[in-house]
């Protein structure tokens, strides 16, 4: 996962432990969208100025944004100034809203996926971890379904891995059982 102090207390602290707070999957979720055709590191790094920028991920807020809110993002070095990325997180976080009023939270949509509780894998090296599976295919499918952009089949795989849906850890890391 790399060796920046950053990225090493992220893997040994917070990837792959079961997230069920609707802001914080919501955050996970803009911030692998960000991602995409980047690096992680790029996005950990800029993830602190996301929070101020996004008002701390609060779908209710972001919701409301308008074209002036957008504007004043696509200006702001501190995050990913991605026209397209920007109005999906918006866009998102409508969709986002939706959700919750239809399941009671985004938790509660978003882990049907995996039934609830997280799948445990045990590959022995990182070239065994897939980049999809038919789980993130499916979340993908029903999200796009239903208006969210940036959701792919590897976003939302690399999503669940970050959540914790899926233990992706190798079994020889530390990490693994411990998850």
């Amino acid at each position: 996962m790399g060796d920046s102090p950053l990225m090493v207390q992220y893997h040994d602290k917070e990837w792959g432990v079961p997230v069920h707070d609707d802001r914080t999957l919501f955050e996970f979720l803009v911030l692998e969208g960000a991602q995409a055709g980047l690096s992680w590191q790029t996005v950990l790094n800029k993830r602190e100025n996301y929070r101020k920028a996004f008002h701390a991920f609060q779908p209710a807020k972001i919701a409301r944004y308008n074209n002036k809110d957008a504007q004043r993002l696509l200006r702001d070095p501190g995050i990913i100034r991605n026209r397209l990325k920007v109005q999906a997180t918006i866009n998102n976080a409508k969709q986002i809203l939706q959700l919750q009023r239809e399941y009671g939270s985004f938790d509660k949509y978003i882990w049907q996926f995996v039934g609830g509780k997280p799948v445990k894998h045990r590959f022995e090296s990182l070239g065994e971890i897939p980049a999809t599976t038919n789980e993130s295919d499916s979340m993908s499918k029903d999200l796009r379904k239903r208006g969210l952009r940036f959701v792919g089949p590897t976003i939302c795989y690399a999503f669940m891995q970050a959540v914790g849906m899926v233990n992706d850890h190798t079994t020889k890391c530390f990490r693994y059982n411990a998850l």
